[in-house]
């Protein structure tokens, strides 16, 4: 069976009074977030991936001595993303819950701490990518950062915050400002609740 887009979790102008416009979400679901179901469809068509979660077919095919990933790769992996990605945001009043406050503080020293790193790290991914907040296998929370659409799935870590800093998802609304875009997620964008719920 295809997959398919997801919709949206609010309305496409829902995020707007926080610093992402409707024209950005237009952009980047409607038209980059479809393609990498149209192509991810595509590209496995016919192929034993065929039929497969995302989940498995992002851990079959992502090759760690590859320069550079597959189509199938690609695709799937950032339809994957994309969908988190969404859901990782909300357009209400997001309070952090206290366990995952509790986490944070215990992994980074504090919170602010805990998105300084996760700033530096979006911001100095070059070119494009995610950054990521990870639960790893042992339990630990780590902030990380993946080039193109690599995930943690691919480390068999649980993604528990992810933020796209592939220009697509910033340069309508904070033109070349990546680390004011990172800044504005954190403050602004990011759905906590969901984020714990990860955890």
């Amino acid at each position: 069976m295809a997959f398919e887009l997801p919709d949206l979790p609010y309305a496409h102008d829902a995020l707007a009074s926080k610093g992402m416009s409707a024209e950005t979400l237009e952009y980047h679901h409607d038209l980059h977030h479809n393609a990498y179901v149209t192509n991810g469809n595509a590209a496995i068509k016919g192929t034993e991936w065929e039929g497969k979660s995302l989940e498995e077919i992002i851990k079959g095919t992502y090759d760690p001595k590859a320069v550079a990933q597959n189509g199938i790769f690609n695709n799937i992996s950032q339809l994957w993303n994309h969908n988190q990605f969404w859901e990782m945001m909300g357009p209400g009043e997001s309070k952090m819950p206290s366990e995952l406050e509790k986490a944070l503080t215990d992994s980074f020293g504090s919170v602010d701490e805990f998105k300084k790193q996760f700033s530096a790290a979006g911001a100095g991914q070059f070119g494009s990518g995610w950054a990521w907040l990870v639960k790893d296998s042992d339990g630990s929370l780590k902030v990380t950062k993946t080039e193109n659409g690599v995930n943690p799935l691919c480390f068999n870590q649980t993604a528990l915050l992810g933020c796209d800093v592939w220009e697509h998802s910033y340069y309508i609304d904070f033109r070349n400002k990546r680390p004011a875009y990172l800044e504005n997620f954190l403050e602004k964008l990011v759905n906590w609740e969901n984020v714990a719920s990860r955890m």
